[in-house]
C-alpha cells in the first residue's frame, strides 16, 4: 500500500506536469497578442499622424522627432519580438527623442525660456551617458549566453558581445 505522502507527492507533480506547459502557453499567447497590439497601436499612430502632417503641408522639427519615436517604438517592437530581449538602449533613445521634441517646443513657444531649458538639457545630457555606461559595461561584463525564453533587458547590439 502507497504512502499518503507519497500520493501527495506524485498528484502535485501530475498537477504540475500540466500546469507549467500550460501556464506556459498562456503567457506567451499574452506576449504575442500584447506585442501585436503594441505595434498595430503605433503603425496605426503614426500613420494617422503622417496623414494630417501631410494635409498640414509643412513639418516642423517637433513633428519629424515625433515620427522618429514612432520609429524607435516600432524599431523596439521588432526586435523584442525577433529575440524576445527588450532593448534597454531604444527606450533610453525615446527618452532622448521625447525630452528633445519637449525642449525645442518649450524654446519655439515660450517668449522668455527660464530654468526648465537647464533642467530639459541636463535631463538628456544624463540619459545620453545613461547610454555610454550602458554600453560600456555590455562590452566589457558580456552577460553571457542569452536563451529565448528568458525576456532579458538587454542590449542588443551586434557588435557588442552578449
Amino acid at each position: 500500500m502507497s504512502n499518503p505522502e507519497d500520493i501527495e507527492k506524485r498528484m502535485s507533480r501530475a498537477v504540475q506536469s500540466i500546469a507549467q506547459p500550460a501556464g506556459h502557453f498562456l503567457t506567451e499567447t499574452f506576449h504575442m497578442i500584447g506585442l501585436f497590439a503594441i505595434g498595430a497601436a503605433t503603425v496605426w499612430a503614426g500613420a494617422v499622424f503622417f496623414i494630417e502632417l501631410m494635409g498640414k503641408g509643412r513639418a516642423s522639427i517637433e513633428d519629424l522627432l515625433l515620427l522618429f519615436i514612432y520609429l524607435e517604438i516600432g524599431s523596439m517592437v521588432g526586435i523584442y519580438f525577433r529575440t524576445n530581449h527588450m532593448p534597454l538602449r531604444f527606450l533610453i533613445y525615446i527618452g532622448i527623442t521625447a525630452l528633445t521634441r519637449h525642449l525645442i517646443g518649450w524654446v519655439n513657444h515660450e517668449p522668455k525660456p527660464d530654468m526648465g531649458v537647464v533642467i530639459l538639457a541636463g535631463a538628456i545630457l544624463i540619459l545620453a551617458l545613461s547610454v555610454l555606461v550602458i554600453r560600456y559595461a555590455s562590452y566589457k561584463f558580456p552577460s553571457g549566453p542569452l536563451t529565448q525564453d528568458r525576456g532579458d533587458l538587454t542590449d542588443t547590439d551586434p557588435g557588442v558581445k552578449n
